[in-house]
């Protein structure tokens, strides 16, 4: 195995490398060491422990996105303000390293100023998702833990807007009183367009909708499959509800794994929106090949 390059995504939670010979990829190695369990002096050791059996005698280009650039990260690269191109030719960051065998870059994240809004990583992707959608003027949906809804115009991020709805339904189902009603592993399909429908007829009742989903399984035997459901529907639609001025009348593009992608992609449905979904993998690795031979 000869890998010209070595891709990195490195976020919160996790460390995704992949050994690269052009854009195809050769080997694929993880780990849970992501950037909230180091120290700035444990990345380079973090990275090697997945990498060195890919190292030659020669010096190894590595290209890395997420939370790697960020404050807390192996080194802060400072974010490029929209508008402006996803990734830019020559706006890599490059980050000392104790071993000579490797070369280490990382792309810079996103900001927006008004309304405030940063986004590390998800530029990586938007930037893949373009090289294979010529002359596309749109809206890409990125799912997620903190979903971001990014507004494309003459192939150039024009805005974008950021939703904690991912993480909003793990504190509701894992530390508030709903969670009493949401344990299991069942979903219920009819419980999630109950819960996107009810969010755009009263977009403004949210959290007595919420607490509503505990009063029903005391008072009517709810079932924590549709309970759960019917959460993911009321917080999915009340951020669809908040993005309107995104998705209406425009293209949409989802990008991210595929169960999430899903249900973002049944609920706009709903509102008459059809869309393509890309797989987030394959977008990041597009992207990081454009941020290296730009």
């Amino acid at each position: 195995m000869t890998p010209d390059w070595i891709a990195v995504d490195w976020g919160t939670s996790n460390l995704r490398v992949w050994a690269m010979q052009g854009d195809q990829v050769l080997a694929h190695s993880a780990s849970d060491e992501g950037m909230s369990k180091l120290a700035a002096q444990d990345f380079e050791p973090a990275l090697l422990r997945l990498i060195a059996g890919w190292l030659g005698a020669g010096v190894m280009p590595v290209i890395a996105c997420g939370m790697v650039g960020s404050r807390q990260g192996w080194r802060e690269v400072p974010y490029r303000a929209v508008p402006c191109a996803p990734v830019q030719a020559g706006a890599l960051a490059a980050v000392a390293t104790l071993d000579p065998r490797i070369s280490v870059q990382i792309v810079a994240g996103l900001k927006q100023s008004a309304p405030a809004d940063v986004m590390r990583g998800e530029e990586t992707q938007i930037a893949g998702a373009l090289a294979g959608l010529s002359g596309f003027d749109g809206v890409f949906c990125l799912p997620g833990t903190h979903s971001k809804w990014v507004g494309i115009a003459q192939g150039q991020v024009a805005g974008f807007r950021s939703f904690i709805t991912g993480e909003l339904f793990a504190l509701l189902a894992e530390h508030s009183v709903l969670r009493h009603g949401l344990s299991g592993e069942g979903w219920d399909d009819a419980g999630f367009e109950q819960g996107v429908t009810e969010a755009f007829a009263a977009p403004l009742a949210g959290t007595a909708a919420l607490f509503g989903l505990r009063a029903e399984g005391l008072l009517t035997g709810l079932a924590s499959a549709a309970a759960r459901a019917r959460l993911s529907g009321l917080l999915i639609g009340a951020e669809l509800v908040s993005a309107r001025d995104f998705w209406a009348n425009r293209p949409v593009v989802l990008i991210g794994a595929k169960t999430l992608s899903g249900l973002y992609a049944q609920a706009l449905g709903l509102q008459g929106i059809d869309c393509q979904s890309f797989d987030a993998t394959a977008c990041t690795l597009a992207g990081l090949s454009a941020a290296r031979l730009g």
